[in-house]
This record gives structure tokens, C-alpha cells and sequence, in this order.
């Protein structure tokens, strides 16, 4: 995939499956020696120092004790295919049913959403989930990079199959942020809200975004794949080396709520996804607009629109039309844009 997590561009160490394989030894919580974890892994213990220094780049704290090795101090709930499969299935035992998934995860992956679009030149994809705990090559909106924190994001794309095209499915990305807030309510993650085109943030911080990407003719069919990220647990070392102010699910939660139950979270995301997903196929964006703009943070605010050329528009939002375009109010007049970064304008 994807997306997000946070912007940045500042280069970050790539965790490798070596990697993790010794991040997955370190996550009960103990310290294991250098020797027994290079040993286990068949690397020397110089080799394992570098990888971990790597994960330490990478968003995760380590401690070392000279006697006894290493441990992980915040032990991270790594994504597992058959816990999400669980989850989902209890969570949608007493639903209608939901059309055929597939859940897969992997542990390091350029992008999931890059790969699921490949796949999608051989096969059918449609159902198919994929999820990574680290993205080296994540991507955001116009081609911006995205990176995530091993073991504090989900990042995931999902693919979805239309007989529409490309105009019937211009505000998807907008019901995709419906879905995703509702599950975060779901779970008692209250507060979230969307911005225009495709980001969610709380407080007007950054905790998601969403990209939907297409292949297949003007009039359809279409392949859809929908790459979602979200920051779970962020740390303050991370967030001070980005360049956009953003948060967490984590700080949403508040203080003294439990952990988040990433598997959980997964399954419930997915579960609203494909929801929406088959019920877009039958109405379209028309049926997601209202609830869109009762959780658009900027809905009836002022608000400068910087252009993809550059230059920028000022008026107030007075929300979007049936295909998901911006519209913007300037007295009487009204102007529809399909792309560019909104931010409040200041008295």
C-alpha cells in the first residue's frame, strides 16, 4: 500500500524479514543474549546489532543490558492473519454476510497497494486484503512517500472490483473515510473527523489517510484498490522528524484507556470497508454524502485550497457535490474543485 501513516522526507532505515524475525523473538518481553538471537537467526552478533539499531530507526525502543541482551520495552501486537480472521468472523457472526475476503499479512513490503495492483494483471482480486506491518515504499496522494511505525500503524489495502468506471466511482475515496470512521467510533475511538479529499485527523492532527487507486476503462468494468493508514501508536521521537503535526490513535484513546487491540482494530476496519465497498456498487456516492459532510472538520468553515499548479483559492465550504468535488462558496458564487490541500483561513 500506502499510505500513510505520516509524511516525512527525511530517509528511514528499511526493516528487512531478517529484521523481524528478530523483533519477533524480542516480543514477549524478555531479554535474549546477542549470541542466542544471532544464533537462532544464523547471523553474527555484529549483523544483529545493525539490524536492531535499524528497528530503533524504525519507531521501536530497545534496551540493552550488558549480561543479559536486549529487550523490546514497548512490545508490539504484531498483525496476525488467523487472529484477524477470528475477529472478523465473531465480529460479523450475527451481521448479513459479507462478501468472500482474504486476509493476508506480511511483515515487510514495498507497498501493498502496489502489489495488489499487480496481482490484479494476472487474477481477481476483488476481496483480497493485504496488510503489512512495514511499508519501504508506502505512498500517498500526487506521489508523496508515507512511512509507518513498525508495530504502531496499520497500514492495508483491499481490492474491489466494479461494473462501473471511473466517473461513477470519483467520490469512493470520500465513502472509504465514512467507513473508516465509523469503525473507529465502533471501537470508542471518538473524535475523528475527515478533511477533504482523504485525511483523518483529530484535533485537526493527522491520524490516517486514504488513497484509492484504479485501473479499467472510462465506462467500466473497474479494478479498485483502496490503501488505508492509520498511526496506532506513534512515538515522540517520530513525530518530531516529520514535517506535518500529527497524532494518534493512541491520544484519541485518552489516558487510561486500554491498548489497542491491532488485529481487532484490522478486522473491524475491514468488516465496515467491505460494507461500504458493496453498497457504493449499488448508490454511489449520493448515499454517503450527508453523513460525509456531517464528519467533514472543515464543513461551513473558512478555508484557503492550494491548487496542484500552485496557486491557491480562498471561500468557505459548503461541502460536496454528488461526486465528491469540493464546493466552494464565495458570496453568491459557487466554484467545484476535484483536487488540492485545504487548510482553515484565519480571521
Amino acid at each position: 500500500m500506502v499510505h500513510l501513516a505520516v509524511q516525512h522526507d527525511r530517509q528511514m532505515s528499511v526493516l528487512t524479514p531478517l529484521g523481524f524475525s528478530l523483533l519477533r523473538q524480542l516480543s514477549d518481553g524478555a531479554f535474549h543474549s546477542g549470541e542466542d538471537l544471532a544464533a537462532t537467526v544464523g547471523l553474527t552478533r555484529a549483523r544483529v546489532s545493525q539490524l536492531l539499531k535499524q528497528a530503533e530507526t524504525a519507531g521501536l525502543s530497545l534496551e540493552r543490558v550488558r549480561g543479559l541482551g536486549y529487550r523490546l520495552t514497548a512490545t508490539p501486537d504484531f498483525l496476525d492473519a488467523e487472529e484477524v480472521r477470528r475477529k472478523l468472523a465473531a465480529l460479523t457472526a450475527k451481521a448479513p454476510p459479507l462478501p468472500p475476503l482474504e486476509i493476508e499479512v506480511v511483515d515487510q513490503i514495498g507497498s501493498t497497494s502496489t502489489e495488489l495492483l499487480r496481482r490484479a494483471q494476472r487474477r481477481d482480486i476483488h476481496g483480497a486484503v493485504l496488510a503489512a506491518e512495514w511499508q519501504s515504499a508506502g505512498r500517498g496522494r500526487r506521489g508523496k512517500a508515507w512511512a509507518a511505525v513498525a508495530g504502531g500503524s496499520l497500514t492495508f489495502s483491499i481490492g474491489w472490483h466494479y461494473e462501473q468506471g471511473a466517473g461513477y466511482l470519483a467520490g469512493l475515496s470520500l465513502a472509504v473515510g465514512v467507513a473508516v470512521v465509523k469503525a473507529l467510533e465502533a471501537e470508542g475511538l471518538t473524535g475523528v473527523e475527515l478533511k477533504w479529499p482523504n485525511d483523518l485527523i483529530h484535533r485537526h492532527l493527522k491520524v490516517g489517510g486514504i488513497l484509492v487507486e484504479l485501473n479499467g476503462d472510462a465506462l467500466g468494468p473497474s479494478t479498485v484498490v483502496v490503501g488505508v493508514g492509520l498511526n496506532v501508536r506513534l512515538p515522540v521521537e517520530i513525530r518530531r522528524n516529520l514535517e506535518q503535526p500529527v497524532s494518534d490513535l493512541t491520544t484519541v484513546a485518552g489516558r487510561g484507556a486500554r491498548p489497542i487491540d491491532r488485529n481487532h482494530l484490522l478486522a473491524r476496519l475491514v468488516a465496515e470497508l467491505a460494507v461500504t465497498l458493496d453498497a457504493y456498487s449499488r448508490a454511489g456516492f449520493p448515499a454517503f454524502a450527508a453523513e460525509w459532510q456531517r464528519r467533514h472538520a472543515y464543513q461551513g468553515k473558512p478555508v484557503k485550497l492550494l491548487l496542484p499548479d500552485g496557486a491557491s483559492v480562498k471561500g468557505t465550504v459548503a461541502g460536496v457535490d454528488s461526486t465528491g468535488a469540493l464546493v466552494l462558496a464565495d458570496g453568491p458564487r459557487r466554484a467545484r474543485f476535484l483536487s488540492g490541500e485545504i487548510s482553515l483561513r484565519r480571521a
